[in-house]
């Protein structure tokens, strides 16, 4: 089977700027990247990864993720990066003479036209003005706050459950309520829309029950880049409860088969998004 099949495939036009130099035609490409992340729910409502982690983490009722999770914070920056990988914005510097390590390869910006989401916009700007770039590891800890250099800390993403949770209500999934606990007041998103939750939670146990998820030059992106950063996240198992103990058995399973591949070779292959296999590693490092 031809690793290119079903693929969009990009046509290049070259063009030629005032100084005789070569510039590519990126609004095409822009177009066709932000296409392939609409065509995914053509009819339905339609989420970034990091809205879909976001949402796996929420408890229904109480509109808030889990106190004892620390781990969602780091899963959603790396949910920025991979959607930005995938709309074609960033990409990793070449690997060179000396084959560079993912971890070791800097954040390259490919193309600077606006996503039209907020926070992959804000997080794109800022790494169009680093010079000189920066490692996927590093983008996670700056865009995190998660770092001792205070000069790297204006790179901080702020409030981006709370962004993103916003993000939700307007796409009337959840509400917005106040709750009081004890000693302070807090703003909450309970759950309306019991069926996107309901289809995103299918979603990733059917992708972690597939078998094809494993054979992951065939396999989609987004369903492959949703159940690692789910997992990187520690909301992972608020999908896979519902499923029989044979089913839960299996999903991890495979869950566990893509966290032993080698994400070198992986991000090696031609088609690959290397922006995700970088963030993989810096996960499971």
């Amino acid at each position: 089977m031809n690793r290119t099949e079903g693929l969009v495939q990009r046509k290049h036009v070259v063009k030629e700027n005032s100084d005789g130099s070569l510039k590519e035609n990126q609004e095409s490409d822009d177009k066709k990247n932000d296409k392939i992340f609409d065509d995914g729910d053509s009819k339905e409502t339609r989420l970034t990864l990091m809205e879909e982690v976001l949402l796996l983490g929420l408890k229904d009722k109480e509109g808030y993720t889990s106190f004892w999770n620390d781990c969602i914070s780091s899963g959603l920056r790396g949910c920025i990066l991979i959607e930005l990988g995938l709309r074609g914005r960033i990409e990793l510097e070449r690997a060179g003479m000396r084959r560079k390590g993912l971890l070791s390869r800097k954040v390259i910006v490919k193309h600077d036209t606006p996503t039209g989401d907020v926070l992959l916009d804000e997080a794109l700007k800022h790494m169009k003005d680093t010079d000189p770039p920066e490692t996927v590891q590093s983008w996670i800890e700056y865009l995190s706050g998660e770092t001792w250099n205070p000069m790297k800390l204006k790179y901080q993403l702020k409030n981006v459950r709370e962004r993103l949770a916003k993000n939700l209500v307007e796409k009337g999934v959840l509400t917005t309520e106040k709750q009081n606990f004890l000693l302070f007041d807090m703003t909450t998103h309970p759950l309306t829309d019991n069926v996107i939750k309901c289809r995103l939670v299918k979603k990733v146990q059917e992708a972690a029950l597939r078998r094809s998820i494993t054979d992951v030059a065939h396999a989609d992106k987004r369903s492959l880049a949703l159940l690692m950063l789910a997992h990187s996240a520690d909301v992972l198992e608020n999908a896979f409860a519902p499923l029989s103990d044979e089913d839960y058995e299996l999903a991890t399973r495979r869950v566990r088969a893509l966290l032993d591949l080698d994400f070198e070779a992986e991000a090696m292959r031609p088609d690959a998004c290397d922006i995700m296999w970088a963030v993989f590693a810096a996960f499971t490092k």
